[in-house]
């Protein structure tokens, strides 16, 4: 039996999802910069596996916007356009402001726990790509903090894109990224932790627009 029957082998679905790991995680360490061409013969060799999962590993990293493929390029790393980067902003927005909402009024103190226990983590990043999946853990820990499953389901989904969104970040400013972030992500588990919503919603409402006028500046904010 096989996929003409509607069965895919375990073994291939298995390593395809492999695949997308280790292309991912090259993504995120900055081995694979945005623009990079993800060439499949040149992936399959350096994996030691055939083209099969090579290709389906990259159509699932272009369901997740990490890759863009053309037919003139074939396969390279997203590039996020102004566009992109204020589609992702405004949408984050929205998201983050109810996130910040639910986590005030219902998470556990154990959940807030988990928030301050990434802050903190922050610390002991080794270089600003670390630095970046930490920021990103952060984010995780405050999305499950509301224990809302669509919620934190619809922050997956945009997920990789946020992370290739402060990845293109600290291509333009990584000291000042490294500096200031983690006392930033301490303040903000500290007013979740005080259940100041108002307070709350203000830095993390600071915390994205910081990031977003580093990539495209106050003017562009403005006008979108």
């Amino acid at each position: 039996m096989g996929e003409r029957d509607g069965v895919v082998p375990a073994r291939r679905r298995g390593l395809a999802d492999e695949v997308a790991d280790r292309v991912r995680d090259a993504i995120f360490s900055g081995a694979y910069a945005p623009g990079a061409q993800l060439r499949e013969v040149d992936l399959s060799a350096a994996l030691d596996v055939s083209r099969g999962p090579v290709r389906e590993a990259l159509l699932r990293l272009e369901r997740e916007g990490l890759v863009r493929s053309a037919w003139h390029r074939g396969a390279t790393v997203a590039d996020l356009s102004i566009e992109d980067i204020t589609e992702l902003y405004s949408l984050r927005g929205a998201l983050e402001q109810f996130a910040v909402q639910q986590v005030v009024e219902r998470a556990s103190d154990e959940s807030i726990a988990a928030v301050e226990r990434a802050a903190v983590a922050m610390t002991r990043a080794e270089d600003e790509y670390a630095l970046v999946r930490c920021d990103i853990a952060f984010h995780d820990a405050v999305y499950a903090a509301t224990g809302h499953r669509r919620l934190i389901e619809a922050w997956e989904a945009i997920r990789s894109q946020i992370h290739l969104f402060l990845l293109t970040r600290i291509r333009i400013d990584s000291d000042g990224y490294r500096s200031h972030l983690p006392e930033e992500h301490r303040e903000l588990a500290a007013v979740l932790r005080a259940r100041d919503a108002e307070t709350a919603l203000e830095l993390f409402a600071a915390h994205r627009r910081d990031a977003f006028e580093v990539l495209v500046g106050p003017a562009e904010e403005a006008s979108s």
